[in-house]
């Protein structure tokens, strides 16, 4: 009842800036405290990021909703998400769209992100561990791609994966600060709109950083 209550909150805080009302019945149904360590649970519902191991974080709440809420999901879309982390993103994008792929470079972050869809039922997540190549191309074309970590560029590889008129969204720029970059795939080739300031751990792959230390 407590995690509800502040679920609640959450929600009523994130009205102010997020007006999408099928992205905030999403976050008012997932249990975050389910995505986030033992010691973190009692902030579940702050409108922060909070680590989650091996060097991510599960997003600010805020962001995450501007995020989805950018991304124009329809219930008969087919969603890609790079960088699964804890798994939560995953679960709101369920609620979204008809059909989510999600990928996640980490061995045990992406086990651990599988273990906790399928035991709230997101039967329609696809959770696989990523490849070299960023985003998982045999599974596309994607109505909607959503990066949960910043590249230094746009990667085209990510572009090529969406159908025309599918929306990407991605934070670019350096390792330390990146803007919210929303994309529209064209006949033509693409629109770019800048969406505000914002920070994610780096994008790690062919077409984003190389590694760790670059």
């Amino acid at each position: 009842m407590e995690f509800e209550q502040a679920r609640r909150r959450l929600v009523a805080q994130l009205r102010r800036e997020v007006k999408d009302a099928r992205v905030l019945e999403a976050v008012s149904r997932v249990p975050r405290e389910v995505f986030v360590p033992e010691a973190h649970r009692h902030l579940a519902y702050e409108d922060m990021a909070l680590a989650i191991g091996e060097g991510q974080t599960i997003s600010q709440p805020l962001i995450v909703a501007m995020m989805l809420a950018a991304l124009e999901l329809k219930p008969t879309d087919k969603a890609l998400e790079v960088g699964t982390g804890s798994g939560y993103q995953a679960a709101l994008l369920s609620h979204l769209a008809q059909e989510v792929v999600t990928t996640e470079r980490i061995p045990e972050l992406a086990e651990q992100a599988r273990r906790r869809l399928a035991d709230l039922g997101c039967r329609n997540v696809t959770a696989a561990l990523a490849g070299e190549v960023l985003g998982l191309p045999e599974a596309g074309p994607y109505d909607g791609i959503i990066v949960a970590a910043g590249g230094p560029y746009l990667p085209r590889v990510l572009v090529d994966q969406l159908k025309e008129g599918g929306r990407l969204v991605i934070p670019v720029g350096s390792r330390l600060e990146q803007q919210l970059m929303k994309v529209v795939k064209t006949r033509e080739g693409y629109a770019v709109k800048m969406l505000g300031a914002c920070r994610f751990v780096p994008l790690i792959g062919t077409g984003a950083w190389e590694d760790e230390e670059e």
